[in-house]
């Protein structure tokens, strides 16, 4: 028997990707939302890749037991059914049957311009995910195919989608219409901006942190393996650097980031590129990876470095450039600064990272710790005690802000 299970409502989130899925399983009082996010009572999640037709499953509980298994990987409801099945049987069982769960929670990469908040799943809001996998093709059907696997597992239990897109639906006309023929505008082309339910979790927390000073406007630093920032001023996103495709704006892991469009024209007219050609060497084979020829993996590079490789020290000097330009770029937008946030993989766990992002801000008055800024525990203003500019790392909660999102819409 598994131990007593809480009282009140049990919230699923899902976050299901082409190659992996990652869920969790809360239990929230009956009463009130709680003012601090809670630890999961059950995590599992899914690796589709790592062995070809064989899909790796973990399982993890509030109380530390591990449970790893393999399985074919053909079937993915099949596998998806595995998977949740470990929370309410077996080893890792935390409820005592399916239907204590009482709500599912959702990310969804691309909402189009049509969602600016979260909503209650439909067939409308199905058929809108699908239509919105024209401009998400490897994210959205997979995040559908979640939603379609519950209904078939827990059947018509209520679920809830949360919109990546939707924190940036508030960008102004000038932030979002890119410079070509408006016909493209018309037809969908604009800036969306990703990452969203990251940024929102971070600025509400970047408020809170500060004693929710009015103005506040923040730089939200989302640096992992994909990367963006967020202008926020008085919690309302004002420009972000991630465009069309999640493709724009930082150097990441293995993106490339902006670069001179003229590039690709280059690279088609003299080399044959064509666009799944161009899509790969974008998207996979460029950023950290690309300009170093040792990893995407950040720390990896940082070893390499240490190890006197030159090239690897130049992709580093490239990527902290890039990230110091386009801080920079939103600085006018908000018209002063009260914070700079750092969130994600390298935003929470990379001191030298956020010390030399900041480099460059002095005229700002904004002035890093060192001491504080390698302590780095989870949600600490690493800044002086008399910079004026706050500089925050802050352990972003994306389930949790799903889990919110599902209790208002309970």
């Amino acid at each position: 028997m598994p131990p007593a299970a809480n009282p009140g409502l049990k919230i699923l989130v899902m976050n299901a990707g082409s190659s992996s899925q990652k869920s969790a399983l809360y239990a929230l009082p009956s009463d009130a939302f709680p003012a601090k996010p809670l630890e999961p009572l059950w995590e599992g999640a899914i690796d589709w890749t790592h062995q070809e037709g064989v899909a790796e499953l973990k399982f993890t509980t509030q109380d530390g037991k591990k449970i790893k298994q393999t399985m074919p990987s053909g079937d993915r409801t099949a596998v998806m059914n595995c998977l949740l099945e470990s929370i309410w049987s077996g080893e890792t069982q935390v409820i005592d049957k399916a239907t204590d769960i009482g709500m599912v929670g959702h990310r969804v990469v691309h909402g189009g311009g049509q969602y600016q908040e979260s909503v209650r799943v439909t067939p409308e809001v199905q058929a809108a995910i699908a239509d919105y996998s024209r401009f998400a093709p490897l994210h959205n059907p997979a995040n559908l195919e979640g939603i379609t696997a519950i209904e078939a597992i827990l059947g018509d239990i209520p679920q809830v989608a949360v919109f990546d897109t939707a924190f940036h639906s508030t960008l102004p006309p000038a932030a979002t219409v890119y410079p070509i023929p408006y016909p493209c505008y018309e037809a969908g082309i604009r800036r969306y901006g990703f990452h969203g339910t990251s940024h929102r979790y971070c600025a509400q927390r970047a408020a809170e942190l500060l004693g929710n000073p009015s103005p506040l406007r923040l730089i939200v630093c989302h640096l992992g393996n994909g990367a963006s920032l967020s202008a926020v001023r008085d919690g309302v996103c004002i420009d972000t650097t991630m465009g069309f495709t999640p493709l724009e704006g930082l150097m990441m892991g293995t993106r490339s980031g902006s670069i001179d469009p003229g590039i690709l024209i280059h690279l088609m007219r003299q080399e044959k590129f064509d666009a799944d050609r161009l899509d790969r060497m974008l998207n996979k084979e460029s950023g950290l990876l690309g300009v170093s020829g040792v990893s995407s993996d950040l720390r990896v590079v940082m070893e390499a470095i240490a190890e006197g490789n030159d090239q690897a020290k130049l992709a580093l000097e490239v990527y902290l450039h890039r990230l110091r330009s386009h801080i920079g770029s939103l600085l006018p937008s908000l018209g002063g600064l009260e914070a700079i946030v750092f969130t994600a993989g390298i935003g929470e766990n990379a001191p030298d990272i956020r010390a030399a992002a900041c480099k460059g801000l002095e005229f700002l008055g904004l002035e890093i710790d060192p001491e504080k800024n390698v302590r780095s525990p989870e949600d600490i203003d690493i800044a002086t005690d008399h910079s004026p500019v706050r500089a925050l790392a802050i352990h972003t909660q994306e389930d949790w802000m799903i889990v919110r999102d599902c209790w208002h819409l309970r």
